[in-house]
């Protein structure tokens, strides 16, 4: 099983040094089971005694002496066990805080890579393994080595015993082994539709206005009972394997333990044992397989922690933790773009090709184009969400990708076409849930996105809980928050993706004033609009179309070239 070389050969990421630091842990937890499976010890050897010695001499203080020192040894036990759980507890700690901050940062760059199997299980993942990692089945693996050590005993005390016991031990591997092969396909099979049901179901309840308003609740319920259905189906051939299994695994176990007595009897009855070894042997061959009957109790729990850490490792493989590096001084906003072509994974061609152009601090750039031309790919890729495949985004000549996030993050604005919030305060969604921003600068965000006053009309003002997507605000509120959200602190690149959308005219105009003052202030500002009104200050136009620049200079240069006058018609005299 692969849970037995789990710490073997282990790709080199996040999680397998994570996991190679716990040798010392585990190595301690180890030899806490090996000092319990030695004191359990104590039990055959005082259940040989009473029947061997104590009821033949009919000694009531010797009886004594023997259960007084047989509980102590058991309670010594139960503290070992304790401080066994407690290091795997303590393991499994320090293990999610190295590893679950990086699994939540390589979820964010699995999504801006465009996977499309990224979602937020991962996060489970990280439970379900921990949790298998600290959990009785991993306490059985620590008991494996130490069947034969009973196996040997039971050979000294007599060799048919032990080939018994051997046979017994034998066939309940192959049985796990066999469980293993029956049950895993359909078992994965089960999780992996399970996986698409849930996001499924997430994705639909995200679009649920949609769904409520063209009737779709019942086809979409119908295609999440395809996914259910195969859930169930692979989930109960799973289960029904793995009870077989289990129940004939019982029945094994309970044989030998049968055979095991009915074999000692026999042999105490011709004489080649001693009488008080007949119920000693019972119990050290049902401690010899003990751990694996709890492996095949805990196989499910072992397969989902299993799965988990596949899919955890596969998610880490692809992500490097950014590397410390300088820190930049403040930027002063000049936007250099060389030789940019960008895909998206998976793609065949191009979205953008050759994409080139240049502006200078504090000057605003528009970017019209119709529909498709890459415009709101090149809005993310001048914040650095996508790495290009071919040339660079500098900001002051520092490539936007590499750059720190946190620290460029501070120094940029970014407004999505579609503008999310999130579950807090309105205050937490304008100070980017930063804890060193200061009232006074959500205040003065919110004032130049012409929102405060919207805010403070607010039941709570500024400490309005907004819930999951902030929908208790419409569309164009949720809009202007994020506005205000771009615009916090002294920023030297503002990137803005159809801020005008879902904006009425008041809204616009409040936009227009906003950018006016950015350009007093001196930050560059770049704007993607299908509105031309909302381009009166800037001083260039880039024009895209295909993926390609079609016309880049002062705007109303372009804009004269772009918006053509209409046709005048002669008027044609009656009569």
């Amino acid at each position: 099983m692969k849970i037995i070389n789990l710490l073997g050969a282990l790709p080199d990421n996040l999680l397998s040094r994570a996991l190679k630091e716990g040798y010392v842990p585990l190595a301690v937890a180890g030899a806490f089971s090996l000092v319990s499976n030695m004191l359990y010890l104590a039990l055959p050897i005082y259940t040989f005694q009473v029947y061997g010695r104590i009821l033949s001499s009919y000694s009531v203080s010797s009886l004594v002496v023997l259960t007084f020192i047989v509980l102590a040894t058991f309670a010594i036990s139960g503290v070992i066990e304790e401080f066994r759980t407690k290091v795997l507890v303590n393991y499994g700690q320090v293990l999610d805080q190295r590893v679950s901050g990086h699994v939540f940062s390589a979820l964010f760059e699995a999504a801006v890579r465009g996977n499309p199997g990224v979602r937020s299980q991962a996060l489970r993942d990280v439970d379900t393994f921990r949790q298998m990692l600290t959990g009785p089945a991993f306490g059985a693996i620590f008991d494996l080595p130490l069947m034969p050590v009973f196996m040997i005993i039971l050979f000294l005390i007599d060799p048919w015993i032990g080939l018994v016991t051997l046979f017994g031990m034998v066939a309940l591997f192959g049985l796990t082994i066999m469980q293993d092969r029956l049950s895993r396909p359909p078992l994965q099979e089960a999780n992996e539709a399970a996986l698409r049901s849930y996001a499924f179901t997430d994705a639909a309840l995200r679009n649920s206005e949609v769904v409520r308003a063209m009737g779709m609740v019942q086809p979409l319920g119908n295609r999440w009972a395809g996914f259910r259905a195969v859930t169930m189906e692979r989930s109960a051939s799973a289960s029904g394997r793995a009870s077989n299994m289990q129940a004939l695994s019982k029945f094994l176990r309970q044989a030998i333990q049968v055979g095991t007595i009915a074999l000692s009897a026999f042999l105490v009855i011709r004489g080649d044992m001693h009488p008080g070894l007949l119920f000693a042997n019972m119990i050290l061959a049902a401690r010899a397989l003990q751990p694996i009957e709890r492996l095949v109790g805990s196989y499910d729990n072992i397969i989902n922690g299993m799965r988990a850490y596949e899919r955890l490792n596969a998610l880490v493989s692809q992500y490097q933790p950014p590397k410390a590096g300088t820190a930049l001084p403040r930027p002063v906003g000049q936007l250099s773009v060389e030789g940019l072509n960008f895909a998206p994974p998976g793609a065949n061609r191009f979205i953008l090709q050759g994409v080139t152009f240049k502006i200078e601090p504090g000057e605003t750039l528009g970017i019209v184009g119709p529909s498709g031309a890459g415009k709101s790919t090149l809005a993310r890729l001048l914040v650095g969400i996508f790495r290009p495949n071919n040339g660079h985004v500098r900001l002051d000549g520092a490539d936007v990708f590499a750059w720190d996030r946190a620290d460029f993050g501070r120094h940029v604005g970014y407004l999505p076409q579609d503008t999310e919030l999130f579950a807090g305060t309105i205050r937490d969604n304008i100070a980017r849930f930063r804890t060193d921003v200061t009232d006074e600068e959500v205040v003065a965000a919110a004032q130049m996105a012409n929102v405060h006053e919207l805010i403070l009309r607010l039941p709570a003002g500024y400490e309005t809980e907004l819930g999951d997507g902030g929908y208790i605000l419409s569309a164009g509120q949720r809009q202007r928050v994020g506005l205000a959200r771009a615009l916090l602190g002294d920023v030297r690149l503002l990137v803005l993706d159809e801020p005008n959308a879902s904006l009425d005219e008041e809204g616009e105009r409040a936009l227009v004033q906003a950018l006016e003052a950015l350009k007093e202030r001196g930050c560059t500002v770049v704007v993607v609009s299908h509105k031309p009104s909302i381009f009166r200050s800037a001083d260039k136009m880039l024009v895209l179309r295909d993926g390609r620049v079609q016309m880049f200079g002062p705007r109303d240069q372009v804009m004269s070239r772009v918006i053509q006058p209409a046709p005048v018609r002669p008027i044609e005299a009656n009569g």
